[in-house]
């Protein structure tokens, strides 16, 4: 039960209008906490490493942690590559194991897009348990390696949504509808709810096909989330606030204890800082219980 793709838990949760969160994660102590917050609400889980942390650590080594976490757990998980715009790459993290993998050319031609996106939908599916997500459109701000300007940022076209969706095979999908990556600066940033509500219609009207993924998580404010959720967004991701929660928590605690020298003081109290932090996005997205 635990070792899944994404499309498996995220249909049910299109269907069930809740959202599954996907977590980005940089290290074995974020991915326990966040595996372990999931398992006490009963939520199914998305863990996602972009690519700096993957080739820093190895995707071997990241797939073997996750399958050791995975494998424990009463809770669907899957492993997520995270805005990879190297198509080999996603090939070498597939068969390390993860169990979805996002092609992110949302930056190239349409044409180059799809034929980027449909290479690697195209191996994962050859290799069996693997899914894979496509952006179109492009969303601005920072996500490791993918750096996308304010004014360069592009919203998703709807009917070219429909055409990529159709050519590429992609298993979910990530259009972009005016949502960052990083902190927004403002609490009310502008979103297209219309846009988002009319691919989904498209795409998923007369027979769910293909969920939808929400980037740029951190900072919405619960309404704007609980909104993109009931439009159709059933993957939600959140980099940012972990990353906040992880560096913030280490910094009070080396300031609050400056003649203290154990790392394992440091890691119980990041652990359970990012435990409460996921269990608020749980909470949010409405997936608590939905693993049973």
């Amino acid at each position: 039960m635990a070792i899944v793709n994404a499309k498996e838990m995220m249909l049910k949760a299109t269907a069930e209008k809740y959202a599954v969160g996907a977590f980005n994660c940089t290290n074995l102590i974020q991915m326990e906490a966040v595996v372990e917050a999931a398992v006490e609400a009963k939520a199914p889980l998305i863990l996602q490493a972009s690519v700096a942390p993957s080739k820093f650590l190895g995707p071997q080594v990241i797939g073997a942690i996750y399958k050791t976490l995975a494998e424990s757990a009463p809770i669907p998980i899957c492993l997520h590559l995270d805005h990879c715009n190297d198509v080999e790459f996603c090939k070498v993290c597939a068969d390390a194991g993860y169990t979805n993998i996002m092609i992110d050319a949302s930056k190239q031609e349409f044409s180059e897009n799809i034929r980027q996106t449909k290479e690697v939908v195209d191996y994962c599916h050859g290799l069996g348990n693997i899914s894979v997500e496509g952006e179109l459109g492009t969303v601005s701000g920072v996500e490791d390696q993918v750096k996308v300007a304010e004014d360069e940022a592009q919203l998703c076209d709807p009917e070219q949504a429909l055409e990529f969706v159709d050519q590429t095979g992609i298993d979910i999908f990530a259009p972009a509808i005016g949502t960052a990556h990083g902190v927004y600066k403002t609490k009310n940033p502008k979103l297209d709810f219309d846009r988002l509500e009319k691919i989904a219609s498209l795409i998923n009207g007369q027979q769910l096909r293909v969920p939808l993924v929400i980037h740029g998580g951190t900072g919405l404010q619960p309404d704007v989330a609980k909104k993109l959720v009931s439009l159709g967004g059933s993957k939600f991701n959140v980099s940012t606030d972990l990353k906040h929660t992880l560096i913030d928590t280490t910094y009070d605690y080396i300031s609050g204890h400056r003649d203290e020298y154990n790392p394992g003081k440091i890691d119980v109290a990041v652990k359970e800082a990012i435990k409460d932090k996921i269990k608020y996005w749980i909470d949010l997205l409405g997936c608590a219980g939905k693993a049973q």
